[in-house]
């Protein structure tokens, strides 16, 4: 039986409203199920649950002020169900000491000191924003390494985006304590280290060291340093793992012996050589004794993939997306052939300056324009929706795919900046949130996000909006398409499909057409936003 502690929502928050419990007192709850919806000064927020068990006892009535790190509910884990008055409530320092026996060990033959008062264990600290677990995506040490102060030590997965561990100061790593692609919870230790400045040096070590020690794992070698680190991307290294191989056998292509996807997805086609090879030793007379008959093929197996990290964060905010907010769909053709000549004639100037123009700043740009017009787009509803909140920035997100999942970072403040600027943060984000690194500022705060599905292929869509804000538009390839020009000949022109969905609580379409107009027309006529430019 132990206590679930309200977590750190971060941005400050203290206290929080107990909004409504999701659960009562005896209820068995499965892992991550919400428990309690509360409300903080900035928006309503899920609460799960840490493991299965059944809830004994609700410290707070709805309605109730709820203080960060103070217990919230009583929670008996699956199998450990003992009634209250059976086992006393543990006290701080029994709390700790059951969190450490309860974290998955990994046993190795490492060098961990049995001496408590030289070891120290690194506590995985409050990421924020309520995050209570993450995964262990990729360890950069290993047990016996030596690593210095702000090294990074490992690589953990929330819902929100990939974040590096850093060592707090100088020492030798003793014990890991989760495997890759374990969870591990907040305030829970991490990894065990010896302090460099109370380690005793390596040659006190060997000379202190009984001679009548046969053992091989204890006549290792103590903290040889350092271990090589093939050059590669988290992209790749999660590549690798989704295959099951081992990064060192595979060539790298790249810069410093860098593995590449393509490194790794050529090395995937040579495998069929040496599995056909084994096919035939499985068949020689020795395997089949003589029998002249092919072996039976083992069955094959399913792969069963958990849902973690951004994907399932993803996968609840897009059901209680498309599940309370009303959708309506409201879909256009752009002609881009001005808009294409136009970014062509500066594309030089902004390669010489460092910067990839691509159309993404002149949509972003255009719309920042429109949203002034009609800032019902860049708006917010409240949870009761009885109030708009108009945004006083038109921070633009954009969906990108990474192997990660779907993140969604955005461009702060388009409506302040000039088209290189706006070319220079896509490109940042774009980068980051590919390989799994954005920042938890670059995600928060989108006020309207564009899907450039075109990139991919298709033309249509309709989008589910990134809650809480109130519309989304997906753009659909640029094709070139006969049309009428003014003199009624057909000439080609480069058309590009776009699909608004939009929160029809409070846009209805014509509100919407008439956005998508202005929008439009800064879009087929690119000179027009000089005139609007501060």
């Amino acid at each position: 039986m132990s206590d679930f502690i309200l977590p750190d929502i971060g941005e400050g928050i203290v206290e929080c409203e107990l909004v409504k419990w999701l659960v009562s007192e005896g209820d068995i709850i499965e892992e991550d199920q919400p428990v309690a919806e509360v409300m903080t000064d900035k928006a309503l927020v899920e609460i799960p649950a840490p493991y299965k068990g059944r809830v004994t006892r609700l410290y707070h009535k709805e309605g109730d002020i709820a203080k960060v790190h103070a217990p919230l509910f009583e929670l008996v884990e699956e199998g450990g169900d003992a009634e209250p008055d059976e086992k006393p409530q543990a006290q701080p320092a029994e709390a700790e000491t059951d969190a450490k026996e309860a974290a998955p060990v990994q046993e190795t033959s490492g060098t961990t000191t049995a001496n408590d008062d030289e070891t120290e264990d690194f506590i995985l600290p409050d990421i924020g924003e309520g995050i209570v677990e993450c995964e262990v995506v990729e360890w950069r040490v290993a047990e016996g390494d030596e690593i210095e102060e702000d090294q990074p030590v490992v690589d953990v997965m929330t819902d929100k985006a990939m974040v590096e561990i850093t060592a707090p100061k100088a020492g030798r790593v003793t014990k890991l304590y989760h495997k890759q692609q374990e969870m591990a919870r907040v305030h829970s230790p991490l990894f065990a280290f010896v302090p460099r400045d109370r380690d005793e040096p390596t040659e006190a070590k060997a000379t202190s060291k009984p001679a009548s020690e046969p053992s091989p794992a204890t006549a290792k070698p103590v903290a040889t340093g350092k271990r090589q680190r093939i050059p590669a991307s988290p992209a790749v290294r999660r590549l690798v793992r989704e295959h099951n191989l081992n990064l060192a056998d595979i060539a790298g292509s790249g810069k410093d012996g860098r593995v590449l996807k393509a490194d790794v997805l050529a090395h995937l086609d040579k495998p069929t050589v040496s599995a056909q090879s084994q096919e035939r030793a499985d068949e020689s007379p020795q395997a089949s004794q003589g029998s002249g008959r092919r072996m039976p093929e083992r069955e094959q197996e399913v792969r069963v993939e958990p849902i973690r990290g951004m994907k399932a964060a993803m996968a609840r905010s897009m059901v209680t997306s498309a599940t309370t907010i009303p959708h309506f769909n409201y879909s256009e053709d752009i002609d881009v052939t001005e808009l294409l000549r136009l970014r062509e004639q500066l594309k030089p100037e902004a390669e010489a300056r460092g910067s990839r123009l691509t159309l993404m700043p002149f949509i972003m740009k255009a719309m920042a324009l429109a949203v002034q017009e009609f800032p019902i787009l860049n708006s917010r509803i409240n949870d009761d929706v009885t109030e708009i909140h108009y945004q006083p920035n038109c921070n633009i997100g954009m969906a990108v795919d990474g192997k990660a999942g779907l993140m969604v970072p955005n461009v702060k403040g388009v409506e302040n900046l000039t088209l290189l600027g706006i070319a220079d943060e896509v490109a940042r984000l774009t980068e980051a949130a590919r390989s799994g690194r954005v920042s938890q500022e670059d995600l928060k705060g989108g006020t309207i996000t564009i899907s450039n599905i075109g990139a991919l292929g298709g033309t249509y869509a309709a989008p589910i909006i990134n809650a809480p804000e109130v519309a989304i538009v997906a753009l659909g390839r640029t094709q070139k398409l006969p049309r009428f020009d003014a003199n009624g000949q057909v000439v080609e022109r480069a058309i590009m499909t776009i699909s608004w969905a939009g929160d029809h609580r409070i846009i209805d379409g014509g509100t919407i057409a008439r956005f998508c107009n202005r929008w439009k027309g800064y879009l087929e006529s690119p000179q027009s936003m000089l005139l609007h430019l501060g």
